[in-house]
């Protein structure tokens, strides 16, 4: 009975670490044909209209629209959510929240982040 129950663990974690490679190897593909899948039935089309700049770099690290940060506010509020752009006009990133929020944080009112999961990364910097 332990050796099945054994066995049963280690090919479910084989399958799904497979499964995780997949969908990060499916990722790249996607972002190399400049194809970005966001998965929030929140996030509107004018959302993602509304951004002009896909692809930057701020504070030195290159960001991009499915990167998932955390970010840090001048307030003290602390905001997880996956990068949908950023505005240059109004100098602001736009995020969605895991509360399904669609933020605009300014630059000037951006204290630190972190970058949590770059979009079609396996090993993140």
């Amino acid at each position: 009975m332990f050796f099945f129950l054994q066995s049963l663990f280690v090919s479910l974690f084989i399958i799904s670490f497979l499964g995780y490679i997949a969908t990060v190897l499916i990722e790249k593909k996607h972002k190399e044909q400049n194809i970005i899948i966001i998965d929030n039935k929140h996030l509107s089309q004018e959302d993602i209209q509304e951004v002009d700049i896909k692809e930057f770099i701020f504070r030195g690290k290159r960001l991009g629209s499915g990167d998932e940060i955390k970010v840090k506010t001048k307030g003290n509020q602390e905001f997880n959510g996956t990068i949908i752009g950023a505005k240059r006009s109004s100098r602001a990133i736009h995020i969605i929240t895991t509360n399904n929020e669609v933020l605009k944080l300014e630059i000037e009112n951006i204290l630190d982040f972190k970058i949590i999961s770059k979009y079609g990364k396996f090993f993140n910097n």
